[in-house]
C-alpha cells in the first residue's frame, strides 16, 4: 500500500528538464544582441578609419578615379575593396537597426563582391610583383607572399561566413576577422613611423583588433566565441609563418614564375 501511495504522489520536478536542475546558473550561450548593435558598428568604423588613413594620400584624397595609380587593374581593385568596406558598413548598420530582412537580401550581392575581390586581389598582387614592388624591408618576391596570404585567408573566412549565415554570431565574426586579416596593406601605409617600420608592427594593429573582439566576447557572453577563437588563431598563424616562408627557395621559385604572368 505504501508503494502504491508513493507512485501516485505528484512531484513538482517531473516536468523540469534535468539540465535545468543540474545547471541552475548556466551562462547564456547566445551573444548579447543589444551590445552587438553597438560593438560591431564601432569595430567597422575603426576598420574604415584605418583604411582611410592608409590610402588617403594615394587614393581617397587623390580623387579615387583620378588618383595616379599604376594601371587600370589597381583602380578596379581599389574600387572593389572600397565597395566591400561600404557593404560591410551598410550590412552592419542594417543589423544594428533591426532591418535583417534587407540585410539578407544584400547578402548574396556581398558574397559576389567578396568573390570578385579575391580574383582582383590575386591579380593586383601579381601585378605588383611584376612591377618589382617590395616594402617593409622585403624584396618583391618575399613581399608577394603577404598580399597573397591576405586574400586567401579572406577567401576562406568569408566562404565559411557565408556558410554560417544562419548562425549570426559566427557569421558576423568570421566576416569581421576575414576583413581584419587583410588590413595590413592599409596599416603599413599609415603615416606613422611605428606601422611603417616593420611588417611585425603592421600585424600588431590587426592583433589589437582581434584582441578587442575577444575581450568583447568575454564581456558580453562570458566566453570567447569559437568562431572568434579559431579564426583569430588562423589569421595570427598565417601572418607569423608567411614571411619566413617567403624567404624560402620554393616560394622564390614560385614568385619568379608568377613574375612572368601578364595581368
Amino acid at each position: 500500500m505504501h508503494n502504491g501511495l508513493h507512485s501516485r504522489t505528484p512531484s513538482c520536478l517531473e516536468d523540469i528538464p534535468v539540465s535545468t536542475i543540474a545547471q541552475p546558473y548556466a551562462r547564456p550561450a547566445q551573444t548579447n544582441r543589444s551590445t552587438d548593435r553597438i560593438f560591431f558598428p564601432l569595430l567597422t568604423l575603426v576598420i574604415l578609419v584605418i583604411v582611410f588613413l592608409g590610402f588617403s594620400r594615394t587614393y581617397y584624397t587623390a580623387g579615387m578615379v583620378l588618383a595616379p595609380l599604376p594601371n587600370a587593374l589597381i583602380h578596379v581593385h581599389g574600387a572593389a575593396f572600397t565597395g566591400w568596406l561600404l557593404m560591410l558598413a551598410v550590412q552592419t548598420g542594417l543589423v544594428a537597426g533591426g532591418r535583417t530582412d534587407i540585410h539578407r537580401k544584400l547578402g548574396l550581392w556581398g558574397f559576389g563582391l567578396a568573390c570578385l575581390m579575391v580574383v582582383l586581389g590575386l591579380l593586383a598582387a601579381t601585378d605588383q610583383l611584376r612591377r618589382g614592388h617590395g616594402t617593409l624591408g622585403l624584396d618583391p618576391a618575399t613581399f608577394y607572399i603577404i598580399p597573397v596570404s591576405d586574400i586567401l585567408t579572406f577567401a576562406v573566412l568569408t566562404g565559411l561566413s557565408f556558410r554560417a549565415r544562419r548562425r549570426p554570431a559566427a557569421h558576423k565574426r568570421l566576416l569581421m576577422i576575414g576583413t581584419i586579416g587583410m588590413l595590413d596593406a592599409a596599416v603599413y601605409r599609415m603615416p606613422y613611423a611605428f606601422t611603417r617600420s616593420s611588417h611585425w608592427h603592421a600585424d600588431a594593429v590587426s592583433y589589437a583588433l582581434l584582441l578587442a573582439l575577444m575581450l568583447y566576447d568575454l564581456a558580453s557572453t562570458y566566453r570567447v566565441q569559437k568562431a572568434t577563437l579559431w579564426a583569430s588563431l588562423a589569421v595570427i598563424v598565417v601572418q607569423q609563418v608567411r614571411v619566413p616562408l617567403g624567404f624560402s627557395p620554393p616560394w622564390h621559385a614560385f614568385a619568379h614564375m608568377m613574375q612572368h604572368v601578364k595581368v
